[in-house]
């Protein structure tokens, strides 16, 4: 990852998965939860989807984050251990203390490595790898996988999830002054992406057979959750539509420039924290992969 990516990267999973730096950890870690809080649901059926031959008992979550993959997998395989492993030593903390005020601590071990490495810490061998949002941001994701092949079981699985983008939440038609702001804005942050985060969105089903795996399974998950039914998207919307203004600021349009910062201003009658037409709008892709 650039160093300029490890400070405007958009993806809600994938910033800090696996080797992020950036000083910008506290930010980070809320939008993380925030995708934890309002799209547990979603996770919990890729997880419960996953084609598994057995109850995995030992998992290793590659670019944990603050842990909503570490605990969705949890909350799927009670008796399971999960080794989390993370560049960022704030996030790995949060994930700490998450493990201890849901009494697991017990069954979370935290390893700090970055995973563009060529050496890996030991990780074990586990039955189960989980990779969310992480894939796209190693610097050689062949290598990653090969290293993951390595890594597992035989008959061990390894679940990638992807992104299909940033999740998107105003309506077409808005904001009233700018309609479709939001479509250009996160054009100009994917033009940015394409540059120094080429995989994101990657079709994951060829790499992984190049590594050694077969593919069992794969699934898409289509999110339109309406704001009514969780606050926490304003929140998720305002966090998410900061960053892509520091992603896009130099490159936006004066008139759409002004009209994002209206809906940044909290102080403003039309901030997006006040907005009644907002939806979480998004897709991820899942590949279940075996070792042989």
């Amino acid at each position: 990852m650039t160093s300029a990516d490890q400070h405007t990267c958009l993806s809600p999973h994938g910033d800090p998965h696996g080797h992020r730096r950036s000083h910008d950890d506290s930010g980070q870690a809320e939008i993380l939860d925030l995708d934890a809080e309002v799209l547990a649901e979603h996770i919990a059926s890729i997880t419960a989807w996953l084609p598994l031959e057995n109850e995995p008992r030992r998992i290793v979550d590659l670019g944990c984050g603050t842990g909503a993959g570490t605990f969705a997998l949890l909350e799927r395989f009670p008796e399971a251990h999960v080794t989390a492993v993370d560049a960022s030593a704030g996030h790995l903390r949060l994930l700490n203390e998450k493990a201890r005020a849901r009494g697991m601590r017990e069954q979370v071990r935290t390893v700090q490595a970055d995973l563009d490495s060529s050496h890996w810490p030991d990780l074990g061998t586990p039955d189960l790898v989980w990779a969310s949002a992480s894939m796209h941001h190693m610097a050689d994701p062949g290598r990653a996988l090969t290293s993951v092949h390595g890594l597992l079981a035989p008959g061990g699985l390894f679940a990638v999830v992807e992104l299909a983008g940033f999740p998107r939440f105003l309506p077409a038609d808005a904001p009233e002054e700018r309609p479709g702001l939001e479509e250009r804005a996160h054009a100009a942050a994917d033009r940015f992406h394409a540059e120094h985060v080429p995989h994101r969105g990657a079709d994951w089903g060829p790499m992984l057979t190049a590594a050694g795996f077969t593919v069992v399974g794969e699934r898409t998950i289509s999110v339109n959750i309406e704001g009514g039914r969780s606050e926490a998207i304003g929140r998720y919307a305002y966090g998410g539509l900061q960053r892509i203004r520091g992603a896009v600021a130099s490159v936006l349009g004066p008139d759409d420039l002004a009209a994002l910062d209206e809906l940044l201003d909290t102080d403003s009658p039309n901030s997006v924290l006040r907005r009644e037409d907002l939806a979480l709008r998004t897709e991820r892709t899942v590949w279940a992969a075996r070792r042989a």
